[in-house]
């Protein structure tokens, strides 16, 4: 009898401490320091051959990615052959993934007007037709607002001597392009022949 109490103490105290074990456990850490991944956001313009403009976008700092494709059309899966034989709707353009804590939009935006001309309608430089046209598609009203306040805003202080041609309309679908067209200039160690002023010289 006098074994089996003993026992049974023994087991008692081995569950106080493991209690106590698991009292102490520390708890998961709410350590409010750790690294959260960035707010990326989306920005889609459309300034000539998109050749030049992701170029030159891609080397922006805050700028995460920029990608090559069509938009604006109605041919769905349209091809680089679709978009130079026309009538497909689609313009040339670039999507441009940022960090809206490093870059503002308003800065995208006002970049934009000083890397192409956007007077020209339907042509950059010797590029003709429509899917060359200068275009910016908003993802939110906010973007559509500091578009329009940016263009309103070259238009009163009479930045150019012709009217801006730019259109700004709602994002629509973007068809990224093939994949030759990707980071195209930095893949063959070239320059833009169009889009000429790099991000760097608008301070």
């Amino acid at each position: 009898m006098n074994k089996l109490l003993t026992l049974l103490k023994s087991g008692l105290i081995a569950c106080a401490a493991c209690g106590l074990l698991l009292a102490a456990d520390p708890k998961p850490s709410t350590d409010k320091t750790m690294t959260t991944p960035p707010k990326l956001e989306k920005a889609t313009f459309g300034a000539g051959c998109f050749w030049g403009v992701e170029y030159q976008y891609a080397k922006i700092p805050g700028v995460h990615s920029a990608e090559s494709g069509y938009a604006g059309g109605k041919t769905l899966n349209p091809t680089y052959e679709d978009i130079c034989n026309k009538g497909t709707g689609h313009a040339e353009v670039i999507e441009v993934t940022f960090d809206p804590a490093k870059v503002t939009y308003r800065t995208l935006v006002e970049y934009f007007f000083k890397m192409h001309d956007p007077t020209q309608v339907n042509r950059q430089g010797p590029d003709v037709g429509d899917q060359y046209r200068s275009v910016i598609f908003t993802h939110s009203p906010e973007q559509k607002k500091v578009a329009d306040d940016v263009k309103i805003g070259l238009t009163l202080a009479k930045t150019f001597s012709r009217t801006i041609a730019t259109q700004i309309e709602p994002a629509p679908k973007f068809w990224r392009a093939e994949e030759y067209h990707q980071k195209y200039y930095q893949l063959r160690n070239k320059k833009p022949y169009c889009h000429l002023v790099p991000f760097a010289e608008e301070k």
